[in-house]
């Protein structure tokens, strides 16, 4: 029972409940109905879901399909806006064949139209390695023919063009489009490879293109003047650079329209564009007188062994034309990069940065780049501003007073006389070169002044001469000069100028007081027209009187007639001058002296200034009077004559008789000894008596003095006998006579009293029978320096 109940009890709770729930849900919806509902609702959302998720996704589609067309439009405008210059130009490169034409060079001539630097046609030989095929052959396949084709062909040009063959076959078989075999060679060398190239039916990968080939017809002549082109045709030094742009021109282009196969299309027109040649330049340098220039400074520079070299100029001091301008020792031009005797020391232990920089030294100009301190040759400077200003006369007796030392603050600066020169005119001190005198005479001129000629002379200021590479003057700030820098700079030291600045504001003295600027161009001339264009010459300005110097060229006559410049005379003419020896910088010990002398010549109407400078000098005498005055002789006895100016000797100087040499070729030794014994001259021979005479040296015409030796050569015996040149220097014409007859050589004098010069130079070899030439002066003293 009871269980039933439960039973029952427990059904009628769940009907209960049910009735509960059904009731409780008369005011809802149906149970069924909810479950729709919520079902469609869910599906709704997930609808709206996929629907806002496709919406998103199309929208984003959209963006970035918006996003790539502005990017490519954006592309398109760069390319074509941008780069469509560049890749039309790659196209039409990839579509035609450009060969450059090279413009050529123009020349350089002398002042007398001798071609001193010249461009020949020469060719430049390349190779397209991968356009360089051979066809299928004899059995070969085309790999292997190509192959022998690129070795023969490195072995021919190997051998035209004296290479390395293995050097030559790497190029041709690299993967590069070009690769150049030779370049600026010589036409005729080039017609043999085009005929081999012809032979083996090579119809692609060679190229020949024309170029230009610059040379220099006289090797080391004026080269540091001139300087050099380079590989490319660039001027690198000297007028090759400082008028690479007259000289270059412009390359010329020749285009033709090609296949894809890089092979040129038949019946296509050819563009060419002609080149324009470069403009010939005419230069005032006489290669006469820079060829004496150079012999006579190259002669001072190896008998005083001056270990850093020397220089010399010779300036027409009225135009500004430099006649000659030269530095020693130089270098070939053809082989610029040979290094001399200078800067050759250890040279192949060398780094490659340290034989560049030997290599620059060796090409500079060092009369235009190199400063140095001009010593007592700045005298005449200082003597012309002092007579400018009314501070010295030239005469005035006892105006200056040197005992052999003057105290300046706490120094005390020694004169080269050192018991003094005592009382003095200004005339005395010059022709002394006394430096206790000009410490006097610069103490009066004061700092101010100074300055103010200083400046007027051109000294602050680059000369503008067109050569490149102008050195700078360096003196102290105005400020800064105290009484010992105002003592040193009134004898030309502790201060350094160019010798250029220094010829430039001593040619002013030489042209009644007016300074011009120098210049080494004289022409200019078009190859196209063959107009000329003339370089006038440019005065800058009056820096003195005509008057102040009519007067310094008076006392300049009297150093070289009286004073320590009488090593410099040259017999018929007026010269003035002035020595000069610089002592060591203090800071730089090791540039040792410079020994100097300038010169102007004639006196009279002045047409050449001349300064030799020699760099430290190790030969045992170091004094510009003696060892640079000589060689300033040697130069003006040549080149005076040579340009025609009169001498205006007055003298009657007793001559020493001389004796013509007879033509004694075709005479047997025999006649040829019984005719110079007739004469007075002795003979030294080679062969045998009855034997005919076939060579003399001297040559016939050739003046001797009596007991002159003539070498005499017979048939079968012509080999010359050669001997070395003895040092005459010091010796009197008696000692110079018998020195050279031991040798079986002649001389040739100039001058009394001891041999201060000689040319050929000691050690030079030359043939037994030649003539040795030496001038003699009166030995000087110490106002040498």
């Amino acid at each position: 029972m009871d269980k039933r109940k439960n039973s029952k009890g427990k059904k009628n709770t769940k009907t209960t409940k049910s009735v509960r729930k059904t009731n409780s849900n008369v005011r809802s919806k149906p149970v069924y109905t909810r479950r729709v509902t919520e079902k469609k609702s869910a599906l709704e959302k997930l609808n709206d879901n996929f629907t806002r998720t496709i919406a998103g996704k199309t929208f984003a589609y959209i963006g970035l399909i918006v996003v790539m067309i502005c990017v490519l439009l954006v592309r398109i405008a760069y390319l074509q806006f941008v780069e469509g210059e560049w890749l039309k130009e790659k196209k039409y490169a990839q579509t035609t064949a450009s060969t450059v034409v090279a413009a050529k060079r123009g020349s350089i001539f002398d002042a007398n139209g001798k071609a001193l630097a010249i461009s020949a046609d020469v060719d430049t030989v390349s190779v397209n390695p991968k356009l360089l095929k051979a066809k299928a052959k004899d059995g070969k396949t085309e790999e292997e023919a190509t192959r022998e084709l690129k070795e023969n062909l490195a072995t021919k040009c190997a051998e035209i063009f004296e290479l390395d063959r293995e050097k030559v076959l790497a190029k041709l078989t690299s993967n590069n489009s070009i690769e150049v075999i030779a370049s600026k060679v010589e036409t005729q060398k080039v017609a043999s490879l085009k005929t081999w190239i012809k032979e083996n039916k090579v119809t692609a990968g060679v190229n020949i293109d024309s170029d230009i080939k610059r040379y220099y017809p006289y090797n080391n002549l004026a080269a540091n003047v001139i300087g050099f082109a380079g590989t490319s045709g660039q001027g690198l030094e000297g007028i090759e650079l400082s008028y690479d742009s007259v000289l270059s021109g412009k390359n010329g282009r020749r285009t033709t329209s090609i296949s894809g196969s890089q092979s040129a299309i038949p019946d296509q027109e050819e563009e060419y564009i002609a080149p324009e040649n470069g403009s010939n330049i005419y230069l005032t340098i006489d290669s006469n007188i820079q060829t004496i220039a150079e012999k006579y400074l190259k002669q001072a520079v190896e008998e005083n062994n001056c270990e850093k070299g020397g220089n010399v100029i010779i300036m027409d001091p009225s135009t500004g034309e430099i006649k000659a301008m030269a530095t020693y020792p130089d270098y070939n031009l053809n082989d610029p990069y040979v290094p001399n005797s200078m800067i050759d020391d250890g040279w192949d232990e060398l780094e490659t940065q340290e034989k560049t920089n030997r290599l620059y030294q060796m090409w500079r100009n060092k009369a235009v780049v190199d400063t140095y301190e001009p010593g007592s040759t700045f005298k005449t400077i200082v003597s012309s501003i002092a007579l400018e200003e009314n501070l010295v006369s030239t005469d005035e007796e006892g105006d200056f007073w040197c005992s052999g030392v003057e105290h300046v603050a706490d120094y005390d600066i020694r004169c080269t006389a050192l018991s003094g020169h005592g009382s003095q005119s200004l005339r005395d001190a010059i022709e002394n070169s006394c430096n206790p005198a000009f410490i006097q005479l610069g103490q009066r001129i004061g700092r101010s002044n100074y300055y103010k000629y200083f400046k007027a002379f051109g000294l602050f200021d680059n000369t503008g001469i067109d050569l490149p590479s102008e050195g700078e003057s360096t003196f102290w700030a105005e400020s800064n000069v105290g009484p010992v820098e105002l003592a040193t700079m009134s004898f030309g030291q502790r201060f350094t100028i160019t010798p250029m600045q220094l010829v430039k504001a001593v040619s002013a003295i030489a042209n009644d007081g007016v300074i011009v600027t120098p210049h080494v161009v004289k022409e200019i001339e078009n190859t196209d027209t063959g107009n000329k264009t003339t370089i006038e010459t440019v005065e800058e300005r009056q820096v003195i009187s005509k008057e102040t110097a009519e007067k310094m060229k008076n006392l300049m006559q009297d150093v070289v007639e009286e004073g320590g410049g009488k090593y410099a005379k040259v017999k018929g003419y007026t010269i003035g001058g002035k020595t000069g020896t610089s002592e060591p910088d203090p800071g730089h010990p090791e540039n040792g002296y410079v020994a100097s002398f300038l010169a102007i010549a004639p006196v009279e109407n002045t047409k050449l200034t001349v300064l030799l400078t020699l760099y430290k000098p190790t030969g045992g005498n170091y004094y510009g009077g003696s060892i640079a005055a000589p060689a300033v002789a040697q130069i003006l006895s040549e080149v005076l004559p040579y340009m025609d100016i009169p001498s205006n000797d007055t003298s009657t100087i007793d001559t020493i008789e001389t004796i013509g040499v007879p033509d004694l070729t075709g005479k047997t030794l025999a006649e040829a000894e019984s005719t110079l014994s007739g004469l007075g001259l002795e003979y030294s021979a080679v062969g045998n008596s009855d034997e005919i005479v076939r060579v003399q040296m001297p040559l016939s015409g050739s003046q001797l003095t009596s007991e002159g030796i003539v070498k005499l050569y017979t048939e079968g015996n012509t080999e010359r006998v050669k001997t070395t040149v003895p040092d005459l220097k010091g010796v009197s014409l008696g000692q110079a006579t018998i020195m050279l007859h031991s040798k079986n050589l002649n001389i040739s004098s100039d001058g009394n009293g001891i041999v201060i010069s000689q040319d050929p130079k000691a050690g030079t070899e030359v043939d037994e029978g030649s003539i040795i030439n030496v001038n003699l002066q009166e030995a000087t003293d110490s106002s040498q320096h």
